[in-house]
């Protein structure tokens, strides 16, 4: 990969700036989507299969995640998170609250961002900790953000009727 400058916001930029890296990132961390059959069944943007097939070899190239034959069955991939990917959490909440704040983001989508803003830094971080725990295999954290965060999507989605 060619580095146009130093720049860390740059640097960034180019290993994420494309339409589908955080994407599939978001949907590993807040959906729990571990498969490719997960990834590509449950993507609400509707990813073309060799989009995800590309976007998965970048982002495991780039050390973001790492992929592992799965025991249970031969022709299937778990797609972990790495720490690097994990420590984009803040980056993933910052960028919700400004989806929510300056773009028309539907309600129900947006219950999870709004929830981990109100849940300010000590929310990141047992997030972060959830995370570390079911893609790395680090002890479970006493409280499950995700649990928390399916809980605010579903009370949206209800009172939406």
């Amino acid at each position: 990969m060619e580095i146009r400058s130093g720049c860390p916001i740059n640097l960034s930029v180019e290993v994420l700036g494309d339409r589908w890296s955080l994407v599939v990132l978001r949907d590993m961390m807040f959906g729990n989507f571990r498969t490719y059959r997960e990834l590509h069944g449950n993507s609400l943007e509707g990813i073309a299969t060799n989009i995800l097939a590309a976007r998965l070899r970048h982002l495991e190239a780039q050390g973001f995640i790492s992929a592992a034959a799965d025991p249970s069955h031969k022709q299937r991939t778990i797609y972990s998170l790495t720490e690097k990917a994990i420590a984009l959490v803040p980056v993933m909440v910052a960028l919700g609250s400004w989806g929510v704040r300056y773009q028309p983001a539907e309600p129900t989508f947006a219950a999870r961002s709004i929830a981990l803003e109100r849940g300010g830094a000590a929310m990141a971080e047992a997030f972060m900790a959830e995370l570390r725990h079911l893609h790395l295999g680090a002890p479970a954290p006493a409280r499950s953000v995700l649990a928390e965060l399916n809980a605010a999507y579903e009370t949206a989605v209800a009172e939406r009727g």
